[in-house]
């Protein structure tokens, strides 16, 4: 079982405090530090200053994908993360001091993310772009500086990733961060509400108008904020973070903070929108059922672990694979490219998902939903304001957030407000959207959005429009519906399904309590308990089936030959179905057939076979000294086999040797090379030519 428990991460020298003295001498000689005893820091305190200043968390290159992944689960449970054992990918970042790990009790092992390697950390594609700690990452020294020295209540001082440890402990918590806002003043609420109603981000100018500040000091780059006014004093707060280059952001967990204390100002839009849905029946003619999106999602990960499915990971999934994707299961290809995102953003697609021990492998199947919606809520990885949703198509430096999670916000406020099993005609959610007051800020924002990307810019509630007709109906969210209308047209109706009731009020859905089991010999039915790692350690010797409101695989007599054939034990195919279902006695016993040893055969490699019919010239071949070392004993009747190092030039060279020719394809083959001179231990004949000395004697 993964859980995040509910308690802070603890600070890097705590941690570093509460090892034993040999694993943090073992941890000083690894990594090559020098502990100078001359400092009045004691070895802790230097430990997590070297560690901190390591690039491995701001190059992530320098780490195993695996790795990397497991470090971003673990960060987007808030620095600890409980896991049922140790995962493999745990160990180079344990190696490394990046992560700890301590045991709980039996069968659970807590993982632990500082909060000072937290706010280092670069955004990754399945995070918030607007998030406090994608924020903090990205903000200037001084703005870290500032927020670092207000809640240490001293001036920071470097490595600022320590000092910002304080400063996360509130920020990072969701009571602690309520009782920060309720100490702001009157006039510094009033500017961060403005700010929020704006969208959420205002640029300097605006900040100014909204501080009411008549001075304005101009830089190169335009106005300037004053150090004293109240931008800085909400920035140095954590609760306005500015964005290179003159940009100033409301983080989502503030906003989602000041947001709640709207819900009387939107109660008589709301009660107008409800009286209308009950007072008529809105159920539409035809209707699209939405399915859960866990099932289709699981198949896409096995599909493409198929070889010739190929991809790079942080760079955009293949147009012709989604499309071949598409073609394979029968469904839009938009949908599949949306879920194909979201399964990459989780960690589906990893390698490091077979494993049972860390996220993604150790979720059970209908808590794949959930993860894939939040993974779609956070914005990182798909966006609906881009005619190329995908965020990963662009390049790194060009992943510039739009405003469209302002508006994906916007629409699942108005489902929580008007959602119940009843039929909502979409024009009537379009008109209650409409008439929010943050609409006009976020256009602003949206146009703004598009000249700094130079894209093309999209109107709110478009954005609006492709998340309830096609984002939500993907993830199971929302049942379709079509009428005709009085003038010919299409009348578009929606409606809530049980599993997006639960999801919009942020609640986990009842899992349905079936069971994984084979329908019939050969096919079998993955239940919502089904463990994603034991799912994907059937790829390559199951076949994917039907992929609808469940996934069927097809386990069949010849799937198991396959696995057989390609290296797979018996007993390790029949452990790991059997970790799904009961296997039926039909595939029990193939595997058992196949299990059986009958005989035992004894490998030899070789470079070729010398065909002889004549006994008497095979045994002069296997007998004469300079022939008998090239063939291999014993050999099989009518030839030799020739050993694995001797080449065609030697063997037809010392067969010559003994009046034997070799003949290949018809052609007697001659010997390339001249045989290798004598060694330098034989004596050299004696030259015929006299020396002078012997001239000189027979002249007397």
């Amino acid at each position: 079982m993964v859980g995040v428990k509910p308690q802070l991460p603890l600070r890097l020298v705590d941690i570093l405090k509460a090892l034993p003295p040999a694993e943090l001498n073992s941890l000083v000689a690894r990594l090559g530090m020098r502990i100078d005893p001359a400092k009045r820091l004691d070895p802790p305190q230097q430990v997590a200053r070297a560690l901190v200043a390591l690039p491995d968390l701001r190059d992530p290159g320098r780490l195993p994908p695996a790795s990397v992944e497991l470090m971003h689960r673990i960060a987007e449970a808030r620095g600890t993360l409980v896991v049922s054992a140790m995962p493999p990918s745990l160990q180079p970042l344990i190696e490394r001091g990046i992560v700890f790990a301590r045991a709980l009790g039996k069968g659970q092992v807590e993982l632990l993310l500082p909060a000072a390697y937290l706010v280092q950390l670069r955004a990754w594609e399945g995070e918030d772009p607007r998030g406090i700690r994608a924020l903090l990452a990205q903000a200037p020294f001084e703005t870290v500086s500032a927020i670092a020295g207000h809640y240490l209540g001293r001036p920071a001082t470097p490595p600022i990733a320590l000092s910002l440890e304080a400063a996360w402990d509130i920020l990072g918590d969701t009571s602690k961060l309520e009782d920060e806002i309720e100490k702001l003043s009157p006039t510094e609420l009033r500017v961060l509400e403005g700010v929020e109603q704006l969208g959420g981000e205002v640029d300097t100018e605006e900040l100014l108008e909204l501080e009411r500040e008549p001075l304005r000091l101009r830089t190169a780059s335009g106005a300037t904020p004053s150090r004293r006014g109240v931008g800085f004093s909400l920035e140095r707060r954590g609760l306005l973070i500015p964005v290179h280059p003159n940009r100033h952001v409301v983080p989502t967990e503030v906003a989602q903070i000041i947001g709640a204390t709207r819900n009387a100002e939107r109660e008589a839009r709301r009660e107008q929108v409800r009286t209308f849905v009950l007072e008529g029946d809105h159920a539409p003619r035809r209707a699209r059922f939405s399915l859960d999106p866990a099932p289709f999602a699981m198949a896409l990960a096995l599909a493409v672990r198929e070889p010739g499915n190929e991809f790079r990971p942080g760079i955009g999934t293949p147009k012709s694979l989604v499309a071949k994707l598409a073609t394979r299961f029968g469904r839009e290809p938009s949908q599949v490219a949306m879920l194909v995102a979201l399964s990459r953003a989780v960690g589906l697609w990893d390698a490091s998902a077979i494993s049972p021990s860390a996220p993604p492998g150790s979720f059970a199947l209908h808590d794949l939903a959930r993860h894939l919606f939040s993974a779609w809520r956070r914005g990182g990885a798909w966006d609906e304001a881009r005619s190329e949703p995908e965020v990963l198509r662009l390049p790194a430096e060009q992943r510039d957030s739009s405003a469209s999670g302002v508006v994906r916000d916007l629409v699942l406020e108005a489902l929580r407000d008007l959602g119940e099993s009843r039929w909502i005609p979409w024009p009537s959610l379009e008109g209650y959207l409409r008439t929010d007051h943050r609409i006009p800020g976020v256009e602003r924002l949206l146009r703004r959005w598009a000249e700094r990307a130079s894209v093309e810019a999209v109107e709110p509630m478009e954005v609006a429009r492709r998340v309830v007709l096609e984002s939500l109906p993907a993830l199971g969210i929302l049942d379709l519906g079509e009428d005709d209308d009085e003038e010919g047209g299409t009348q578009i109706a929606l409606r809530l399904t049980p599993r997006g009731r639960a999801l919009v009020s942020d609640k986990v859905p009842a899992p349905e309590a079936v069971d994984s089991k084979f329908l019939d010999t050969h096919v079998l039915r993955l239940g919502p308990s089904a463990k994603v790692s034991a799912i994907l350690g059937l790829f390559g010797f199951v076949d994917l089936g039907r992929a609808a409101e469940a996934l069927d695989l097809i386990v069949a007599p010849q799937t198991l030959a396959r696995a057989l054939s390609a290296g797979y034990e018996a007993d390790a195919l029949r452990t790991r179905i059997e970790a799904l279902a009961p296997l039926p006695e039909g595939l029990s016993r193939t595997l058992a057939q196949a299990s059986v040893v009958v005989g035992r055969g004894s490998f030899t490699a070789a470079s070729g076979f010398l065909w002889v019919d004549d006994a008497n010239i095979r045994e002069l071949l296997r007998t004469r000294r300079s022939t008998s070392e090239l063939f291999l004993e014993p050999s099989p009747l009518g030839g030799l086999l020739v050993g694995p190092q001797v080449d065609m030039d030697r063997l037809v060279r010392r067969c010559r040797t003994v009046g034997i020719e070799v003949v290949a394809e018809g052609q007697i083959l001659r010997a390339r090379s001249m045989p290798p001179p004598a060694s330098s231990g034989q004596h050299r004949k004696p030259s015929t030519r006299m020396s002078k000395v012997d001239k000189a004697k027979a002249g007397e």
